[in-house]
């Protein structure tokens, strides 16, 4: 008689089949680095279209089951970011449980890049929230799975999204207002990261009038002093009277509680999984809120990370394509009369099913 010992891996994966945020990954791995008292998920979503591309996340989150929700929503994000960019990679993403601002070293990286190898190169890394271009530099001292850092042509990615989003505002502003005018808008930024900065200075430099909040009050005195920029609570970003809500910081900021709050007529911004749930989605196409799906309009960081050795102009123009596919997502939903991100998601499914099909 056969029999079979379950190991730790399969009990994981087990309790993985039941959470809410599961969505048939390949594979979750968790790695503790006691030298550091610092737990390390990876989950690789998908493998179909080539290794697992995705960054690594340092947060402080307040609990590991909230790390585990974030890393399985990104992962799957990461996937569908990357078929509907048209790249050769599938997705992944890894979270670090650590403070960025006391726990982050050298010695830290070194032993995540440890867990990298490890997979042999079914993930490949980037730099996410509480990562920079420069620690992508020490990760690749101790792993080949890495890509991203302040060598190559491409460089640091953060411009590369930056690039996208605004291309896609104004392809979300010609789509529902027949236009791609920005001089005289009024854009509410949520978030003034690496990414929210540099969106928030192309979107002054083109004339628009900006609403500024962040966590950091340094941030948004900077703000305010370089764009001329109004300041409002973070909590306040998405109520304000604005013709683009730009949410650029951490996700599931559109949830039971703000979706009926929302005053702009339109959703784009860089922050990952925006929605808390599917059907938040739903619910802004019924207050007819044209929603720019995340992982497509942010997806310029990842496009630049994919081609790593392509001229700066080259990627540029392939970032800007991103405003053709979100014309097809807009005008498809608006056919069918279906949310955008659900169209954005069969569009992400198409291409895999296809790929598989002849890949078998």
């Amino acid at each position: 008689m056969n029999t079979h010992t379950m190991t730790m891996e399969d009990f994981r994966q087990d309790f993985l089949s039941d959470h809410p945020a599961f969505d048939d990954h390949e594979q979750v791995v968790f790695r503790r680095l006691p030298e550091f008292g610092v737990d390390v998920i990876i989950a690789i979503h998908s493998t179909v279209l080539g290794p697992a591309l995705g960054g690594a996340r340092l947060w402080k989150y307040p609990t590991k089951a909230a790390a585990l929700t974030d890393v399985l929503r990104l992962s799957s994000g990461m996937t569908y970011k990357n078929a509907l960019a048209g790249l050769e990679f599938g997705g992944g993403k890894a979270v670090i449980i650590a403070d960025p601002q006391s726990e982050k070293s050298s010695g830290l990286l070194q032993a995540f890049a440890g867990a990298v190898n490890d997979l042999e190169g079914r993930y490949i890394s980037g730099e996410d929230v509480g990562l920079s271009p420069s620690d992508m530099d020490i990760l690749a001292e101790f792993t080949p799975h890495v890509r991203g850092g302040t060598k190559g042509p491409a460089g640091n990615p953060s411009p590369y999204t930056a690039l996208g989003v605004f291309e896609g505002m104004k392809e979300a502003r010609r789509f529902k207002f027949g236009d791609d005018r920005i001089a005289g808008l009024t854009v509410s930024i949520q978030g003034l990261g690496g990414v929210g900065w540099l969106l928030a200075e192309m979107l002054h430099e083109a004339g628009a009038q900006l609403i500024v909040s962040d966590i950091r009050s340094d941030r948004v005195r900077n703000a305010v002093t370089s764009f001329a920029a109004t300041a409002v609570d973070t909590e306040e970003s998405h109520r304000v009277e604005a013709d683009i809500f730009a949410p650029c910081a951490l996700g599931a900021v559109i949830d039971d509680e703000t979706v009926d709050d929302i005053a702009a007529p339109i959703v784009a911004g860089s922050a990952n999984n925006q929605l808390a749930g599917r059907h938040h989605g739903q619910l802004l196409a019924e207050r007819d809120i044209l929603f720019a799906p995340d992982y497509v309009i942010n997806a310029g960081g990842v496009i630049c990370l994919a081609c790593p050795e392509q001229p700066r102009i080259e990627i540029e123009n392939r970032v800007r394509s991103i405003t053709l596919t979100l014309r097809q997502i807009f005008e498809t939903a608006a056919g069918e009369s279906l949310p955008t991100n659900v169209v954005a998601d069969m569009m992400a499914r198409r291409r895999l099913d296809a790929h598989a099909e002849r890949n078998p």
